[in-house]
């Protein structure tokens, strides 16, 4: 039975998904009251609804007053100003229909004009964001409009269709990625596998009960993150390298890591087709013992037969130390240079000093992940992959704050390349994706997915957006700055959580990647409260203005706090300190032994 007390006007014409609405001059008020409650006409983004039958129709304000006038109307009015009287429009599109007590996203039948148009009450909007079983949907928060609404989010959608977080700094966003993480823990699934990418460390106190973390660089061993560089595509390993090589000598060079790599398959007793072996392949081998053997190479000199070589002291591939050789003659006599070198010294002299460095241990002294100069090691890639996606905790988070910023791109993409090429091989095994579904959360998603770039990371990320869902890898992007995200990834999300953006660029991003109808919706994202979010695509019924809960440990920034720090006593630092400072420095070390 409809209530006369909701009606508030009449269609005046449909143009597809669009209805415009006349508000009828009877009405006494815009803020009417029904059974105590006052509700308020035409906000953008609430609702109404259009009673056809046994059925109810229900559309989201998109557009108020002159601007929402049909252009019919306004050439009509230029001959009578009578008809714009005393009169109120509003455009609306249509996004679900009600049948019953259940509510559906989209609509099987169209109003036309004449039809009544009606306010949503507390009662409706109970049909509207209700319905959802509790098994397959994660509460996030609540409704904008109504705090005793909650706002519940398709937990299957929102992950094998990926997702984008996207809100400014200071919206609210690590807070409303904590809660949906949070949430989706609280679940208590025996085999959830959630894996969190953190550049910044953001997240380790937030869901450090429900997680395991894994720092670089850190001295507790059960949570040091290793990324061991045999790993790492031949691109990507020469890439932390200092130098340039010619194309021969690059040949040269991925020429002898596979050879290395196929030399190690016996060590370690690898089950691997040799004939399948290449540079790229994630086999073991010694880089200390390859640098040696070619370095060693470069700085032979020989006797007049050619043969002999002037050797005077020999190097250690352990130590990182050269062979020492006689100097060779600049006057056309013995010692007579080694005519086949490549002239790599300068290269070697580089990979050498990236050794040593120990900001680079997590990737060249990776423990038992570590081969011996032999090309042995004691554990290989199944136990990081056991570690990383076989825990018992839901959460995962891989904290890279403390990786040099020069190689943060090719890192990240390795990691994501790592992961994905382990499900889709293993797809079909019981730790597969199809049978053990991973959400991979990238933070700060714009440092290594940038648009047009051709970096492994971007590489990565767009194979596990076009084809993940089919091997059960959800993605859900993070970021403040969604104009520099790969257009093609962006639009493969299937739900946007938009928080507070004030930079016009970004919006325009997020406008273009969401359906045409409700493109105005993104003109209120500068006005959002902190925390306040809206959600719109696969994951909610319905697109919903929502105010995410807060977390009591919400993530923090990890920039110091200056006006803490600068209450410090200066007064005990010394010259000394300096010297500590400059000896770390030119050591390439973060902290004393």
């Amino acid at each position: 039975m409809i209530d006369i007390q909701t009606e508030i006007g009449e269609i005046i014409s449909v143009s597809g998904n669009t209805i415009t609405v006349q508000l009828s001059d009877t009405m006494k008020s815009n803020m009417p009251v029904i059974d105590g409650i006052v509700y308020r006409i035409g906000q953008i983004g609430s609702f109404l609804k259009v009673p056809l039958g046994y059925a109810n129709l229900y559309g989201i304000v998109t557009q108020i007053g002159a601007s929402a006038i049909p252009d019919s109307i306004k050439e009509l009015a230029k001959q009578d100003y009578s008809l714009l009287d005393n009169r109120q429009w509003l455009n609306m599109v249509l996004v679900g229909e009600q049948i019953g007590r259940k509510f559906e996203r989209g609509v099987s039948q169209s109003p036309t004009t004449g039809d009544k148009v009606h306010l949503v009450t507390i009662k409706d909007l109970d049909v509207i964001y209700g319905g959802y079983d509790e098994t397959n949907s994660i509460t996030v928060g609540n409704i904008s409009i109504s705090e005793s609404l909650n706002a519940k989010i398709d937990l299957n959608k929102l992950v094998s269709r990926h997702c984008a977080i996207l809100g400014s700094t200071g919206s609210g966003k690590s807070n409303a990625v904590g809660i949906l993480l949070n949430a989706i823990a609280s679940k208590k699934f025996k085999s959830s596998r959630i894996l969190v990418i953190d550049p910044h460390g953001e997240y380790n106190e937030v869901l450090k009960e429900k997680s395991n973390v894994f720092k670089i660089n850190t001295e507790k061993d059960d949570i040091n993150l290793f990324i061991p560089f045999w790993a790492l595509p031949f691109n990507e390993l020469l890439s932390i390298f200092s130098g340039t090589l010619s194309d021969q000598n690059r040949d040269y060079f991925r020429t002898k890591i596979a050879e290395a790599k196929l030399n190690s398959i016996d060590k370690n007793k690898l089950d691997v087709e040799k004939e399948l072996v290449t540079a790229d392949s994630p086999i073991p081998f010694s880089l200390k013992q390859l640098w040696f053997e070619l370095d060693n190479f470069e700085r032979k000199t020989f006797k007049k037969d050619r043969v002999t070589e002037c050797l005077v002291k020999k190097g250690n591939s352990a130590e990182l130390t050269s062979s020492t050789y006689e100097i060779a003659s600049p006057g056309g006599g013995e010692p007579f240079l080694n005519n086949k070198a490549k002239g790599i010294l300068g290269f070697l002299d580089s990979v050498r000093i990236k050794l040593k460095d120990s900001t680079y241990n997590f990737l060249f002294e990776a423990r038992d992940y570590s081969p011996n100069l032999d090309g042995y090691v004691e554990k290989d890639l199944s136990s990081l992959l056991f570690e990383w996606l076989g825990s018992d905790e839901p959460i995962t988070i891989l904290d890279l704050s403390g990786i040099p910023s020069e190689i943060m791109t090719s890192i990240s993409g390795t990691l994501l390349k790592i992961i994905y090429d382990a499900l889709f091989w293993g797809q079909n095994l019981l730790i597969g994706g199809k049978e053990q579904p991973l959400l991979i959360v990238l933070e700060e998603a714009h440092n290594y997915l940038k648009a047009g770039e051709d970096s492994i990371s971007s590489r990565a990320v767009q194979s596990i957006a076009k084809e993940g869902r089919k091997y059960g890898v959800g993605l859900a992007l993070v970021t403040q700055r969604p104009s520099e995200l790969d257009e093609t990834v962006l639009s493969q999300c299937g739900t946007i959580i938009a928080l507070r953006m004030n930079n016009s660029k970004d919006r325009g991003h997020i406008r273009s990647a969401i359906q045409d109808e409700l493109q105005t919706m993104i003109d209120l994202l500068p006005s959002l409260r902190t925390g306040e979010g809206i959600i719109s695509g696969e994951g909610v019924k319905i697109p919903s203005r929502v105010q995410f809960y807060k977390l009591s440990n919400a993530p923090k920034s990890s920039d110091p706090i200056v006006s803490e720090k600068w209450m410090n006593d200066k007064s005990k630092i010394t010259e000394d300190d300096y010297k500590k400072l400059l000896s770390l420095w030119r050591n390439h070390k973060l902290k004393e032994k």
